[in-house]
């Protein structure tokens, strides 16, 4: 990581800790991830990639947000925060699609798997969500 990198992630890391410090998901998040070695980071940007891949695919071939595909892959990316940085709960995950689509900096490195991934992820999300 560069210079540039690691300010942008600093500055990232302190509006996340305003927005959020006082949650139970964001100190655990801030727990679990203390410890995290590069290959850790590594393997969490690979595994996210990989779903945001996932729901790119899905979008290209024209699968509808409601359609039982993309419902698992959220699933998935659900279990995969859960797993890898906090409880996710249907709420946290909700709120996540509408900070996929109303955040400019997450819809640009979302995009970048595929124009219009973020907006395809925050339907499905909304999808999966409504139907809980």
């Amino acid at each position: 990581m560069n210079n540039d990198e690691k300010m942008m992630q600093d500055r990232y890391a302190e509006e996340a800790k305003r927005l959020w410090g006082d949650t139970e998901a964001y100190q655990e998040n801030e727990r679990r991830m203390a410890d995290y070695t590069q290959d850790d980071w590594d393997r969490l940007r690979e595994g996210m990639d990989a779903i945001f891949d996932g729901f790119a695919k899905l979008n290209a071939r024209g699968v509808t947000p409601d359609h039982e595909k993309p419902r698992l892959l959220v699933r998935k990316l659900q279990m995969f925060i859960d797993t890898h940085m906090y409880h996710c709960t249907d709420e946290i995950l909700a709120g996540l699609g509408e900070l996929y689509v109303s955040d400019k900096r997450f819809s640009e490195n979302i995009d970048r798997h595929g124009e219009g991934t973020a907006a395809y992820v925050a339907a499905c999300i909304k999808s999966y969500c409504a139907d809980k």
